[in-house]
Formats: structure tokens, sequence, C-alpha cells
């Protein structure tokens, strides 16, 4: 084949539906929403939950349970790997670490997680320690002050 020789692809692209045009192209008249109703109307939304007027599933279903998730403690969380990055001897606060970037918000405070290694001996202040973070910093040689 050449350039020459190429051809139009008269199929590749579809003429656009129009609706409500008459004779012929079987979408005249009510365009094909059928006839009255809500989903005839133009600028129709109806949630997915709706029911028709009659009481939602979610009404009709028993409420259990509890939750207290509004007043949940959430810490903002940082790993040992991460504190290789500040010099033998430094004492590290929460706002140290913010200061840093290493945390975005402390959030109802800092806990200290076990992953990875630390190879410095710091002085590390935090809200929490996990139990291989502690043993961790313990062999290091750092110290742990909870705040």
């Amino acid at each position: 084949m050449k350039l020459h020789e190429l051809e139009r692809n008269t199929l590749a692209k579809q003429e656009r539906r129009r609706v409500g045009r008459g004779m012929g192209s079987g979408l005249g008249k009510t365009s094909g929403r059928g006839e009255k109703g809500q989903k005839a109307r133009s600028g129709v939304s109806i949630k997915a939950t709706f029911e028709g007027g009659q009481l939602p599933l979610y009404r009709r279903l028993p409420k259990r349970g509890f939750s207290n998730s509004d007043f949940k403690i959430r810490y903002a969380t940082i790993n040992l790997s991460d504190l290789n990055k500040f010099e033998e001897g430094t004492v590290v606060t929460p706002e140290l670490l913010k200061e840093c970037g290493l945390l975005k918000n402390q959030l109802d405070g800092v806990k200290v997680l076990g992953d990875g290694e630390i190879e410095k001996k710091l002085t590390i202040k935090a809200n929490k320690f996990s139990k291989t973070a502690i043993e961790k910093l313990e062999k290091s040689g750092s110290t742990i002050e909870v705040i």
C-alpha cells in the first residue's frame, strides 16, 4: 500500500444521534424517553438509593452498636530508619520532627515504630513506642523518654 492508495474509512466515525427530529429517525416526539413521569422530564437526577418515596432501606433497618471514633486517639507515626537522619546525641522531640519535615502534623501524639535499624545514639521523646522500637533503641544505646 502506498500513500496515494489510502482511502478514508467511512465506518470509523458514526453520526451523532439527534433525538426529537421528526419522522424517520425513530426518536421523534418523546425522544426515546417514553411517556410522562419523572424520568421523561429534562434535568432529572434520581439518587441510586431512591425507592420512589417508599421508606428507604437504610431507614427501615434497626440501628445497632456504638461508635466512639470521634474520640479515638490517633498517633502520627515515625520509623526508626527515619531517625538516622539526626546527628549522634541529638534530642529528638515531636517539634524537631515537624521542623525537619518528617511529620506533617502531630495529631494526638507521636508513636515511634520499629521498622528499620538505628545506627546512632539518640535521646528520643515521644508519646508511645512499639515493643520492637524499644528493643532496637535499647540495643543501640539510645535513651527513651515517654512524654
